[in-house]
C-alpha cells in the first residue's frame, strides 16, 4: 500500500514545473482511492477486536519498510566528487531539482532553511542536499551557488556523466523527471517529482515528505530521527 502511495505522490507532484497530464493523475489517484478503501476494510476492527493504542504520528510517509534509495557519489560544487555517504552519522534531507525551476525547487529550499532555523542547534546534524535532475544547464558552480543564496550549508550536486550516474539514482529513489515546454537547447522547463526524503543517520530513507508542507511538520520528523 505505501508503494502504491508513494507512486501516486510522484505523479501528482510531477506538475509545478510544467505541464500536468491530468487524465494520468486522476487514473492514477482513482487507483489509490479504490487500494485505500480495499485496506481500510481489510484492517477494520472488529467488535471483538479493541483498537490498539495509536504510537506516536509521524507527519511525513514511513518509507523504511520500501525497497527505496542508496549510497551515490555526484560532483559538488568544488568539481569534486561527493559521495551521500560521508554523511553518516547526520539525518539528510535530500530533494532533487534544478536551478531554473520557477516555483517548487526555491520554495522547498526556503522550507529547509526555515527546518534548520526551527531545530536550532540540533541543525548541525542536519545536512541539506539538493541534487539536480538538470545537468545540462546546471554545472557544478551553477547548482553550488543556487542553493547557497537559500543556505550556506546547503549541499548542491550535479552529475558530470552526460546523465549516466543521474539515471541510476533516480531509479534507486523513484524519482523522475522529463523536459517539456522545449524552445531551444538551453531553453526549457524540466517536470520533476517533488518531495522531501528524510535520510535517517545511517543513510537510509525513513520519511517522504510531501510537496506544500511546512517547516514545523518537516522539523518534526527530523527530530525523531535525530533521536534515535
Amino acid at each position: 500500500m505505501k508503494k502504491v502511495f508513494l507512486s501516486v505522490l510522484t505523479a501528482l507532484a510531477l506538475t509545478a514545473c510544467g505541464q500536468q497530464n491530468n487524465n494520468e493523475v486522476s487514473s492514477i489517484a482513482s487507483q489509490v482511492q479504490q487500494e485505500i478503501k480495499a485496506e481500510s476494510a481489510d484492517n477494520a476492527p472488529t467488535a471483538s477486536a479493541p483498537v490498539a493504542a495509536s504510537a506516536p504520528a509521524i507527519i511525513g510517509l514511513d518509507i523504511r519498510k520500501d525497497n527505496l534509495g542508496g549510497d551515490f557519489t555526484l560532483t559538488g560544487s568544488d568539481g569534486k566528487p561527493f559521495t551521500l555517504s560521508s554523511l553518516k552519522g547526520k539525518v539528510v534531507i535530500l530533494s532533487f531539482g534544478y536551478t531554473n525551476c520557477p516555483d517548487v525547487c526555491p520554495t522547498e529550499l526556503l522550507t529547509y532553511k526555515d527546518v534548520l532555523a526551527q531545530l536550532g542547534d540540533k541543525a548541525k546534524d542536519v545536512a541539506v542536499v539538493f541534487v539536480s535532475v538538470d545537468p545540462e544547464r546546471d554545472t557544478p558552480e551553477v547548482v553550488g551557488k543556487y542553493v547557497q543564496q537559500f543556505h550556506p550549508s546547503f549541499i548542491g550536486l550535479t552529475d558530470t556523466t552526460k546523465g549516466r550516474d543521474l539515471a541510476v539514482i533516480k531509479q534507486l529513489y523513484e524519482v523522475v523527471s522529463a523536459k517539456s515546454a522545449i524552445q531551444s537547447d538551453t531553453v526549457y522547463v524540466v517536470d520533476h517529482s517533488s518531495g522531501t526524503f528524510l535520510l535517517d543517520k545511517t543513510g537510509k530513507p525513513a520519511y517522504m515528505e510531501r510537496y506544500g508542507m511546512e517547516a514545523p511538520q518537516i522539523a518534526a520528523d527530523v527530530e525523531k530521527l535525530l533521536s534515535e
